[in-house]
């Protein structure tokens, strides 16, 4: 069986980003999963059926650790020889295409599923973009996760247009329309979560999922919700009127990453003081919190695909995205949820509102939700799409051989 090395920064991209796909492109090529912290990696890989091989990485810019761990990695695949390497995350780009190219790896892919350049100025700047173009360099082929990233891509001239390519309309990994389906979470666990997290039956809720960074809007959503909880009055006859049963609550699932990328002062004392906003930190299964929401917010400036907004239509819910790659392809604004400007707390407040408050908007876009996800991201369109991209890689290997 030919042998393919799938690698990651971390080993929650492994299980939360790729999970069953290890599972399924298993089947057709022996694969080892690479990535750092050697306990989770090891429960990672045996959860999912493939071999792992740790290697130590960062997710910031750490010279010294990056050149050891390409050495190590180098040295792995110089033994094992695969066929094909396949690195997810930038930092896994980077140590992973290095260390395949310098093993002579003859086929290097590497998805890429967000640009943090893109929210940089000046010499970090130029830093990142340098490395970017240095990874593409390195690939023999590059897979944007979306469509507007690939055309970001060869708008900042990193890659080559003929190196790059989006599998299917987009996606890393699809989403698992089985899973994430409301009729999953009972009626009782509903009415339990609820209780639990002080939210009644009349109750708006809005819901984030993701890391709670500046990076994901958290500043902007915040502000945009203590700015909707000052509406209190009825609209004048004649305009939209505005039912406020109770307050909205906003639900925020993820965690802070005060290190990497904190959060305004003045954000973290709302979310602190406000008894509206419900924070509940990172969930194995979010599900759950889908179930109890009437909406996703997900009001980020940058994305490759973002699987959150997968995930929420297919648990029925409506979505306020960003104008940004990604969000803008799985979103048609006034059809499945409402694309608002990136860094618009305004903006946001008002989509807010129209949420709550037009019921016609809401449900038109609720009832469309699913559908517009179960046509275009089931996951196994998505898995198959992959899986003859690297037969197709195979076989130009072996045929350049054979030649």
């Amino acid at each position: 069986m030919k042998k393919l090395v799938r690698i990651t920064t971390v080993p929650i991209s492994l299980d939360k980003l790729l999970g069953e796909q290890l599972r399924f492109i298993n089947q057709y090529y022996e694969i080892t999963a690479v990535s750092a912290d050697e306990l989770e990696l090891k429960r990672v890989a045996e959860k999912y059926g493939v071999k792992n091989f740790h290697v130590e990485m960062t997710r910031k810019i750490t010279p010294f650790k990056d050149l050891a761990a390409i050495w190590k990695l180098y040295r792995f695949l110089r033994r094992e020889k695969p066929e094909m390497i396949h690195t997810h995350t930038p930092k896994a780009g980077l140590v992973g295409l290095t260390a395949g190219f310098l093993a002579q790896v003859p086929v290097r892919m590497h998805t890429v599923a967000g640009l943090p350049l893109l929210e940089t100025t000046g010499y970090t700047r130029k830093l990142l973009n340098l490395v970017e173009w240095f990874t593409y360099r390195l690939a023999t082929k590059v897979y944007p996760n979306s469509f507007g990233l690939k055309d970001i891509i060869i708008k900042e001239k990193l890659g080559h247009p003929k190196k790059l390519k989006v599998i299917g309309n987009g996606s890393s990994n699809g989403i698992n329309i089985h899973y994430f389906d409301e009729v999953q979470i009972s009626q009782a666990a509903k009415r339990s979560l609820q209780s639990k997290l002080g939210i009644s039956e009349q109750d708006f809720v809005f819901i984030f999922v993701g890391r709670l960074v500046k990076d994901k809007g958290i500043n902007e959503l915040v502000k945009a919700f203590w700015a909707l909880g000052q509406i209190k009055t009825t609209a004048a006859e004649g305009e939209m009127q505005k039912k406020w049963t109770t307050s909205p609550k906003l639900l925020l699932v993820g965690p802070f990453e005060e290190d990497l990328d904190p959060l305004l002062p003045e954000t973290m004392e709302e979310i602190r003081s406000n008894a509206n906003i419900i924070c509940v930190g990172f969930q194995e299964d979010v599900r759950p919190y889908f179930a109890v929401s009437d909406a996703l917010v997900f009001p980020s400036y940058r994305e490759g695909f973002p699987n959150v907004v997968l995930q929420a239509g297919a648990m029925d819910l409506p979505s306020i995205v960003t104008d940004i790659n990604g969000c803008n392809e799985i979103i048609e604004g006034g059809k499945n949820g409402i694309i608002i400007p990136v860094k618009d707390s305004a903006a946001l407040q008002q989509a807010m509102e129209n949420m709550v408050c037009d019921t016609n908007l809401y449900h038109t876009m609720k009832e469309n939700g699913r559908p517009m996800i179960e046509s275009r991201y089931r996951q196994e369109v998505v898995w198959k799409a992959l899986l003859e991209e690297y037969r197709a890689s195979v076989a130009a290997l072996s045929a350049s051989r054979q030649a």
